[in-house]
């Protein structure tokens, strides 16, 4: 889903709103997390998932075309892991597969 949809359908499931006010509604709410996460805060949506920010040291890697030696610096990188209402919902058989395991053990 890109933004513009996310809007629509924003938009759609609240008629009383204008499409202008959905869109600085969806505006402000990608800028503060964008806001949190540059800041280096964990952005978190409990079920959904959770955003945090890595630094990867500085190492040396190889120019694949020549195979040269190359310095590639230090920097952060922005890691996203889903939560597990999430996991479940695009696995529903390996969650079904858990749970009767679970009661089988159990048993």
């Amino acid at each position: 889903m890109i933004r513009s949809e996310l809007v629509q359908r924003l938009a759609a499931a609240n008629p009383q709103l204008y499409a202008k006010d959905c869109e600085a509604v969806v505006d402000a709410i990608i800028g503060r997390l964008a806001d949190a996460i540059a800041d280096g805060d964990r952005v978190e949506r409990r079920g959904f998932g959770a955003f945090t920010i890595v630094e990867a040291r500085a190492r040396v890697g190889r120019n694949p075309r020549s195979g040269a030696s190359v310095a590639v610096e230090a920097k952060a990188k922005l890691c996203f892991k889903a939560g597990k209402d999430m996991r479940d919902r695009l696995n529903p058989a390996a969650s079904k597969r858990c749970i009767d395991r679970w009661f089988t053990d159990r048993v």
